[in-house]
């Protein structure tokens, strides 16, 4: 960048009327927004005394998982009520936490807001009767179609077998994403988060070891049955924690077609691992 751009640039964010002004002034009004709601959240509960810079501090932590999270957002659930969520569980886990506890701040409080961010979104993910039914004709047809040709159905396939259109069989696909969510996510504390078992950790003991690369061995097989794309968007949203814009901007497609293409990958992984376990 040129002296004479950033001098520019200086300039702009100088300026209360520029652009560069106004949006960092939006900014800083929701975050103050967001930790006021917090606030009344749990005021009058008596707790110790908020240390208000270790909120600001990790304030970037709520926003990062907030956007992990955003694939999953149906309306009328917004970004900014996700950020609220978190923020409320941020504020709680410093009002909470105890230094005895077995666990960093940061360990602690990125538990008690993605928990409160999946709670958000699991408020709001309820589906109709009529639409799990359609889920579950997909999935059963699904499982069929891999048995006999070994490989999933296209989404094409699927439409013409169901007899919907290819935007309905995408919607059966993104409400059996959000569906999901949980146990993908690591919402079910029975079930291992995929970017967990995609991340491999170590482990402490020969019993979670075995299981561990069992999971893996699994998860992997159902991965390289997926198409190039798909098995390329698994891998760079969940393991190497890539978020849809960045997965749309390398692609060079959209994020609405990112989220398709995620929705699609997941049903076809679940396809896979159903059909593993009915084989097992």
């Amino acid at each position: 960048m040129s002296a004479e751009t950033k001098s520019l640039t200086k300039q702009q964010k100088a300026d209360p009327a520029s652009p560069a002004a106004r949006a960092e002034a939006g900014r800083k009004n929701a975050r103050q927004g967001h930790l006021k709601a917090a606030h009344r959240a749990y005021a009058g509960q008596n707790k110790k005394p908020l240390d208000e810079q270790q909120i600001a501090q990790f304030l970037p932590l709520v926003h990062k998982i907030a956007q992990r999270a955003a694939g999953y957002l149906r309306p009328p659930l917004t970004y900014d009520d996700l950020v609220s969520a978190g923020t409320v569980g941020l504020v709680k886990a410093a009002r909470d936490y105890d230094p005895a506890f077995n666990a960093e701040f940061k360990t602690y409080a990125y538990i008690r807001i993605k928990g409160a961010i999946l709670d958000e979104l699991r408020g709001w993910a309820f589906i109709p009767p009529t639409v799990n039914k359609q889920i579950r004709r997909a999935m059963n047809l699904s499982v069929e179609i891999t048995k006999q040709t070994g490989i999933p159905p296209t989404e094409s396939e699927l439409a013409e077998k169901l007899g919907l259109s290819i935007a309905q069989v995408y919607e059966t696909l993104e409400n059996a994403r959000t569906q999901q969510f949980l146990s993908i996510d690591g919402c079910d504390e029975n079930t291992p988060a995929l970017a967990n078992i995609l991340a491999a950790p170590e482990t402490k003991t020969p019993d979670q070891q075995f299981e561990q690369a069992e999971l893996v061995d699994r998860l992997a097989g159902a991965i390289q049955q997926l198409d190039q794309r798909q098995r390329q968007l698994i891998l760079l949203y969940y393991q190497q924690h890539l978020t849809m814009k960045q997965i749309a901007e390398l692609f060079s497609i959209t994020e609405p077609r990112v989220s398709q293409l995620h929705a699609s990958a997941l049903f076809n992984l679940s396809v896979q691992l159903r059909q593993l376990d009915d084989a097992g």
